[in-house]
């Protein structure tokens, strides 16, 4: 049975609708606009598939990074029934992307005939070919089709833009020939991906061509980080999802905050994913927002992030050495490495269902943190997976009341509020 997407409502851009008969028995559905659960190999990070199972609104559609599945091959065809009942998720709906967000890959090492992916073992030179053999064997139900997206980096030329879009066409028709003569793959759905750097010239070219294309869905690659300025970036998201047609999925990844989620909603993206809240756990933060749209953000704000501590801003480069490599502390959460936190026996978020936030206290959190606990890890992931995935609730139900407005104001405020208690650079 094909995947469908059916829209109830469409306004001003925001797509709110259901994404239905997914996975290979076609008995799954989606709500729209939604995000995918982020795992490493399959397993969510920190979490044991029991513990995953007390986080609510967990998302049906879950993103295994391709690197790290490129050296089962053999046991995978071995195996015989697919990538999704090997890590032990029968139930849920497996995409494979082709990167894992939270890595950055080495840029550079792409050319006409493959595409480098950084694996266990290192760099991994993947032609359409071998790509598809390897996809056979893991049997996703959705695919990212192979793609050149080496064009994240700030001042990419029209040149490369122009041959990223060349190599990731040519990808596309050989990958889709191949799945033609694979029996294995007939019930798996291939995501066509949007190429072409900041030149506006090749995003529309890839839009229009890869929606020529029998895919089942679209990525639109290449807009992650900061390299690319927000205005610029905004407009040729709008531009290249106006080529695209109505009745399929719009992707995107490495877009995770709330105020961009929200951005980039109005300009039509259906799909995100989930490795923000990950992010936010591994630099040891919780996030904090509100996302209530029914009342005024000021008292929620102040209630859940605490009293802003004015003495933080000494403490930047402090921080900055903790967090180590993961991405800058953004304005919707709070970092319980702080000091001022290890007297706090409130709650991480007033009001909040997690099971973290009703059995263990802010204080509890940043002392498994300051002695190096993997519990940590594990407590913050639940909190932040289940804020995450309640924000996407609180989005859809905005839409459905007409009150999307309301729930951007609200996000802003907080952004704008709390930027520089957060050392949002």
């Amino acid at each position: 049975m094909k995947m469908k997407l059916s829209l109830s409502k469409v306004v001003g851009g925001c797509r709110l609708g259901m994404l239905t008969n997914l996975g290979k028995k076609g008995i799954q559905h989606m709500d729209i606009p939604g995000c995918l659960l982020y795992t490493k190999m399959g397993s969510a990070p920190h979490l044991t598939h029991d513990t995953l199972e007390t986080v609510k609104d967990v998302p049906v559609i879950a993103q295994l990074p391709f690197p790290a599945l490129v050296e089962l091959q053999e046991v995978m065809e071995e195996y015989k029934e697919g990538i999704g009942k090997f890590v032990g998720m029968p139930n849920s709906v497996v995409y494979c992307s082709l990167h894992d967000p939270a890595v950055i890959s080495p840029p550079g090492y792409n050319n006409n005939k493959t595409v480098s992916i950084w694996g266990f073992g290192g760099r991994i030179e993947m032609t359409p070919a071998k790509f598809m053999t390897i996809q056979r064997a893991l049997q996703a139900d959705w695919f990212q089709c192979l793609s050149d997206g080496d064009t994240v980096a700030g001042g990419v030329s029209k040149k490369r833009a122009k041959k990223s879009v060349d190599r990731s066409l040519s990808f596309l028709d050989e990958c889709l020939r191949l799945q033609e003569e694979f029996p294995e793959l007939q019930k798996s759905v291939m995501i066509g991906v949007i190429e072409g750097g900041d030149v506006l010239e090749e995003r529309l070219r890839s839009a229009k061509e890869t929606a020529k294309r029998p895919v089942g869905g679209f990525l639109l690659d290449g807009f992650q980080g900061n390299a690319m300025a927000k205005d610029t970036k905004l407009e040729l998201l709008s531009s290249a999802v106006a080529e695209l047609p109505e009745d399929k999925p719009r992707l995107i990844h490495g877009i995770g905050s709330p105020d961009e989620v929200l951005e980039l909603i109005e300009r039509g993206v259906d799909v995100f994913e989930s490795c923000f809240p990950y992010q936010v756990t591994e630099r040891g933060c919780a996030l904090s927002f509100s996302y209530s749209y029914h009342q005024e953000p000021d008292g929620d704000v102040l209630e859940e992030n605490g009293e802003p501590d004015m003495e933080e801003s000494k403490d930047k480069k402090t921080k900055t050495e903790i967090l180590g490599g993961a991405e800058e502390m953004t304005a919707f959460e709070i970092c319980l490495k702080d000091k001022r936190y290890q007297d706090d026996f409130g709650p991480l978020v007033n009001r909040c269902s997690c099971y973290c936030c009703q059995n263990h206290s802010r204080a509890y959190v940043h002392h498994l943190l300051m002695t190096n606990e993997l519990l940590a890890g594990v407590l913050l992931m639940m909190h932040n997976f289940q804020h995450y995935f309640a924000f996407f609730c609180s989005v859809r139900d905005a839409l459905k009341e007409d009150r999307l407005d309301k729930l951007k104001e609200v996000i802003c405020r907080q952004d704008v509020e709390a930027t520089p208690n957060a050392q949002r650079l």
